[in-house]
């Protein structure tokens, strides 16, 4: 595993706001960076730029780094960081397994399927391969997408707000269930709410940073 890597990291709205400047934070495998901060101080455009996927009216400039590896100007594809979204975005024409294969590499089909139906059994979904996503729960969806997240093999998670629409019981059963998952890699996690950030995260508040 290895630490995720912000160097200098300047972005600017098209307005002349600045939304960071000089930003630089290291996460290690096994730690959460929890980014806080009024709505529009530019959390969402950060993960946005880890991933390469910022909108080109932004004015950008940094480095991002996966240990020895600078991932500033590989394809949103290379860069293997997994991205999970307050909204799931499953397909809804496949089945939770087709969800599940998708990004899936190596192995035989065989092989894949096995793994499929280990981790969903791991996370209480045993025997759902064949569900359709419409007929889950909000509980479940958050589940199966955090499983597609991590069965692509990243080596580090984005998480946007993954929990914001769930109600509370939900939102903590998911919570441990996602902490436990990611247990080993560096986790940047954006949110609002407090009660999201695990006990040995680190806080970064960019709003004091503008």
């Amino acid at each position: 595993m290895h630490e995720l890597c912000v160097r200098d990291l300047s972005l600017q709205l098209p307005n002349g706001k600045w939304l960071a400047q000089n930003l630089s934070f290291t996460v290690e495998p096994g730690q959460v960076l929890a980014l806080m901060g009024p709505s529009g101080c530019g959390k969402s455009s950060l993960l946005s730029w880890l991933t390469g996927t910022i909108d080109s009216r932004l004015c950008a400039s940094g480095e991002v780094w996966l240990g020895s590896t600078e991932l500033t100007c590989l394809p949103t594809e290379k860069r293997r960081l997994g991205l999970m979204l307050q909204q799931d975005y499953l397909f809804p024409h496949m089945s939770v397994g087709d969800n599940l294969r998708f990004g899936l590499r190596g192995g035989s089909r065989k092989e894949r399927d096995q793994r499929i139906s280990r981790t969903l059994a791991e996370a209480s979904l045993a025997g759902m391969e064949n569900r359709d996503p419409a007929t889950l729960s909000g509980g479940q969806r958050a589940r199966v997408s955090l499983i597609r997240t991590l069965l692509s093999d990243p080596c580090a998670l984005l998480l946007d707000e993954p929990f914001s629409g769930l109600d509370a019981t939900l939102r903590e059963q998911i919570r441990q269930f996602t902490w436990q998952s990611a247990r080993e890699l560096p986790v940047v996690l954006v949110t609002h709410d407090e009660a999201d950030i695990p006990a040995r995260a680190d806080i970064l508040d960019l709003g004091k940073t503008q």
